[in-house]
């Protein structure tokens, strides 16, 4: 009885730590089939990981959020254009904006788990989610902030020495 224990505590730490490791290889599986345009699958695995997220390092939560963000993303573009609530584009781009701003977040407070080129990809990705939220900023000027709509459209001419200026109230 006495043998059995040790055994079994062996076995038990063995599990654990291959435990600890499925979470990395369904991440590898989930970035394989992302890869591989199958973002269906890598869908599933990333909802299955979702709830294991803190048995990952901080630069594999990174990797994690930016390839569950694109995965969204790619799927939107793939999806059927819906109505209302019923607009599954809109889900999907909505989830994508979550991960990648989760993403971006996570990479700036510990830099080091998205490669340059996705850190590219992340922002340009972001500035069109944002669109969605936020509107598009074409139309404005270039110091970024549009001028009341009761301003005028030039500014005035200061009044002349010559002209008794308007009494303020």
């Amino acid at each position: 009885m006495r043998r059995l224990v040790p055994c079994v505590l062996l076995l038990s730490s063995f599990a654990l730590a291959s435990g600890c490791a499925t979470y990395t290889q369904d991440l590898d599986r989930a970035r394989s089939h992302y890869e591989a345009n199958r973002f269906e699958q890598a869908l599933a695995l990333f909802r299955v990981l979702e709830h294991d997220q803190d048995s990952f390092s901080v630069p594999e939560r990174a990797q994690y959020a930016y390839l569950r963000g694109m995965t969204d993303y790619r799927l939107a573009e793939l999806a059927p254009q819906g109505t209302g609530v019923a607009d599954p584009r809109k889900g999907y781009r909505d989830n994508a904006r979550h991960w990648l701003g989760l993403a971006a977040a996570t990479e700036k407070l510990a830099p080091g788990g998205i490669t340059s080129e996705q850190k590219n990809r992340l922002t340009e990705t972001l500035a069109d989610l944002n669109r969605d939220v936020y509107g598009g900023a074409e139309a404005l000027p270039e110091g970024g902030a549009a001028p009341p709509s009761d301003a005028p459209a030039s500014p005035e001419e200061p009044p002349s020495e010559s002209e008794p200026s308007a009494p303020t109230l």
